[in-house]
């Protein structure tokens, strides 16, 4: 998660929070792809996790002089939090560093043009940061879920919107705080071009980030031992807090619009209202109430364009719509699925044909056997079924249209590559094992009931 925003100008009606998303559309050619990535540090030494301030008894830093050290490696502005530094932003690129509750250490990725650019830009991360971690002796598990540390375990990022959230959690969901502390994901970040746009590719993405949730399942492990699950991330999310997640059934209905998802996220509960430095905790108000100036919190406080845009990154639907369109249906992985997420995504959504192709086949698909595939997922990936179908057949017939769109795209690299060779991971899953099943049949065969061996084997 980036930084949160800045704008005071001041709000008084929905008509404005409606204008807000509508002005994220842009021109088909200026279409551009982002990606997010979060990891899960750990000592070499010990596997232990990687606290704030380090462990000083040990002699060992933490995440602060890492943040601290590529700031120093990058040049990039701090980001601060009371007396802590808590990210880093380049003013250039727009790219950002920042934590995630537990200590993850996200890359929130520029705009770019082309999948080759993504995957430089991921390349250049990894390298600047094994420039300062290698010699705190800090590594990043590739997985989607911490595979050893209880909840208890892991350490608290020193961020005062994440204090309120840890608060709230428990009151509206079961795993809510594992969400927070012990989970990873890779996100991809499109745009559209204009409303009707914007809609056919949310119900799209909707109906096929299930599969997106099989190809990259990577967390089969918790507690040191099988948790049970291909995708136990995903399956966090599911109790996590009903309210703000889930497959949005309203944006297949008629209608669907800008202001129909405006009016959606009125109705999420709200977290915190930030002013100046300081985060005020309003967890379970209304933001209608902000938006009229009778928050009971913060009594004449009126909503600005922060407020709204900061509220919008509080909605953890499977797909979220800001200014532009995240799919959040995925695990972390290895380097190969950090490219391979986007490259699906703009095959898929970038491509008119693929576009049409895969509205062809979800199309028909209603809402209780969408939200049935969501809630079968994480447990038997591929193997989830839809209308008579399995993820894996639904996969060989989707990865074609998106392999196609790349084609199509004609983006190449110097040696003359197109995007399609980013998709290549993928068909392995689809014609083998997941990236979790190939884990679970390490973990009962050579690990021999293990979970040590990733920390060397599943780590950057």
């Amino acid at each position: 998660m980036a930084r949160d925003v800045s704008d005071s100008t001041p709000i008084t009606s929905r008509d404005e929070l409606v204008a807000w998303i509508e002005s994220g559309a842009r021109a088909a050619h200026l279409f551009r792809v982002g990606t997010e990535h979060e990891k899960i540090a750990f000592y070499e030494a010990d596997h232990a996790p990687v606290p704030y301030d380090g462990q000083p008894s040990l002699g060992r830093k933490g995440i602060r002089a890492l943040l601290e050290g590529m700031q120093q490696q990058l040049g990039w502005a701090p980001i601060i939090d009371g007396p802590n530094i808590i990210g880093l932003h380049d003013e250039a690129s727009g790219g950002a560093l920042s934590l995630e509750p537990g200590g993850q250490f996200e890359l929130s990725g520029a705009t770019l043009d082309t999948i080759h650019a993504a995957k430089a830009e991921t390349d250049a991360h990894f390298a600047a940061l094994k420039i300062v971690a290698g010699p705190l002796g800090i590594r990043f598990l590739a997985l989607g879920m911490s595979p050893k540390w209880q909840r208890e375990q892991t350490p608290k990022m020193p961020k005062q919107r994440y204090a309120i959230m840890e608060r709230y959690m428990p009151r509206v969901g079961s795993l809510g705080l594992d969400m927070m502390f012990r989970t990873a994901t890779v996100q991809s970040n499109l745009d559209y071009s204009g409303e009707a746009d914007m809609v056919q590719k949310l119900r799209v993405s909707l109906a096929l980030q299930p599969l997106i949730t099989a190809l990259f399942a990577n967390s089969p492990f918790a507690d040191g031992k099988l948790n049970g699950f291909l995708s136990a991330r995903s399956e966090i999310w599911r109790h996590t807090d009903p309210d703000r997640t889930g497959m949005l059934p309203f944006a297949f209905e008629d209608g669907m619009s800008y202001e129909r998802y405006v009016d959606y996220a009125l109705d999420v509960p709200m977290y915190f209202v930030k002013r100046g430095e300081t985060y005020h905790d309003v967890a379970g108000a209304n933001f209608r109430d902000l938006l009229a100036g009778r928050l009971a919190a913060l009594p004449g406080e009126q909503a600005t364009m922060s407020d709204w845009a900061n509220h919008l990154t509080t909605i953890f639907p499977e797909v979220r719509l800001k200014r532009y369109l995240e799919m959040r249906g995925a695990d972390a992985g290895p380097r190969l699925f950090l490219y391979a997420l986007p490259a699906f995504s703009v095959g898929l959504l970038y491509d008119a044909v693929a576009l049409d192709g895969a509205w062809q086949i979800v199309k028909s698909w209603s809402k209780e056997q969408r939200a049935a595939l969501r809630d079968d997922v994480p447990r038997l990936g591929l193997e989830a079924k839809i209308a008579g179908r399995s993820l894996r057949d639904i996969a060989r017939e989707i990865l074609p249209l998106i392999r196609a769109g790349l084609v199509r795209r004609g983006k190449c690299d110097a040696q003359g590559r197109d995007e399609s060779q980013f998709l290549d991971p993928l068909d392995k899953v689809i014609d083998g094992r997941s990236q979790a099943e190939e884990l679970i049949a390490r973990f009962t065969g050579d690990w021999k009931g293990s979970v040590e061996p990733a920390f060397t084997e599943c780590a950057y």
